[in-house]
């Protein structure tokens, strides 16, 4: 293993001291001594009357979450150690913190630690510190069900897009419902599918989490190097961005007939996003997109907006995640907001 560490046991710790020391905008609590754990905030704190948004998660999937602190997204985020869900006595911690009178709005990606916990701690929130606390389910991988980490689809690449539209509204001043409607609206929205071409190596193990022959790739993996649906031979970057397209736009959500989720016949403009796993070069993501967007073309659906580079990752692992976002004016006019985190920037 080669890695970039002091040791494998203080990488938390030392991965929110740079991000401390290289963004003045935030500011890392230790938490408390009965172990609450770490969390990020603002370094202001938050505007009387504005809804506060805490997510969190384990480690290793950086920029998520802690690189989406800031101006138009999360007030706060709980990091866990690396692939574990941090504790309920930090997410009420971040609660207590962040919130201005107005509520918390959890979003929670949907593996199994992160919901019990997040669950835990809206209750402590609500009956022990009088916070209105309303708790969205992020859950857009379409790859498979019920995988080893959850029950039912696990939460991925969408939660950057409801941190960033839920946020913006946040931003704006709505209130508390408002603000889960519209997140819970955009993961309905959006569907997630993702691919290795190498596993991830844990620090604590020093090794790989699974073994990938030089000539294959694991179809639909999950970002903790959960298996998906298959294994298959290599294949050009066409052919990968039609396996994740099939799999996205065989959902009912992007049904042009109009028999979908949010009752909108008219799926032909979406928000796209290419992650990278963590291990994939920024030219790679590119030549994905570029094969993404010619085949959402040929079908006719418009690319509106646009990311690509690494948001949602899995340390080291080479892949990438395609995730689309069914969008309508609303959802652009949000996405356009101004925003100002570590990793997502614009309009200011």
């Amino acid at each position: 293993m080669k890695k970039f560490l002091n040791t494998p046991e203080s990488v938390l710790a030392d991965t929110l001291a740079g991000l401390a020391a290289a963004h003045p905008s935030l500011r890392v609590e230790t938490g408390s001594a009965g172990g609450g754990g770490p969390f990020v905030t603002r370094a202001s704190r938050t505007r009387p009357g504005k809804v506060a948004l805490v997510s969190g998660g384990g480690s290793g999937h950086e920029p998520l979450h802690s690189g989406f602190v800031g101006l138009g997204m999360l007030d706060a985020a709980c990091p866990g150690e690396v692939f574990t869900s941090p504790v309920p006595g930090q997410m009420l911690a971040a609660a207590q913190a962040v919130d201005s009178g107005a509520g918390v709005v959890f979003v929670v990606k949907n593996y199994t630690g992160d919901v019990l916990n997040f669950q835990m701690a809206a209750e402590l929130a609500s009956e022990d510190a009088g916070i209105r606390v309303e708790t969205v389910l992020v859950d857009d991988d379409v790859a498979v069900r019920d995988s080893t980490w959850t029950a039912g689809r696990r939460g991925t690449g969408a939660t950057v897009f409801v941190e960033k539209i839920a946020g913006a509204l946040a931003e704006r001043g709505a209130g508390i419902g408002s603000v889960a409607d519209i997140a819970r609206r955009v993961n309905a929205r959006s569907r997630s599918f993702a691919v290795a071409l190498t596993a991830c190596t844990t620090p604590a193990n020093g090794k790989p989490g699974f073994q990938l022959p030089d000539d294959e790739m694991e179809i639909g993996v999950g970002i903790h190097g959960e298996p998906g649906r298959s294994r298959q031979k290599l294949a050009p970057a066409r052919e990968v961005a039609a396996l994740a397209l099939d799999a996205i736009l065989a959902e009912s959500v992007f049904d042009e007939s109009g028999d979908n989720e949010s009752g909108d016949p008219d799926p032909r403009e979406v928000i796209a996003m290419v992650s990278g796993l963590g291990g994939t070069p920024l030219s790679e993501l590119y030549i994905l997109f570029n094969e993404v967007a010619r085949q959402l073309d040929v079908r006719g659906i418009t690319i509106a907006r646009s990311l690509v580079g690494d948001y949602v990752t899995s340390l080291d692992m080479a892949g990438a995640m395609v995730t689309l976002c069914r969008a309508d004016d609303e959802l652009l006019d949000l996405w356009d907001a101004p925003v100002n985190t570590p990793a997502l920037r614009w309009g200011v």
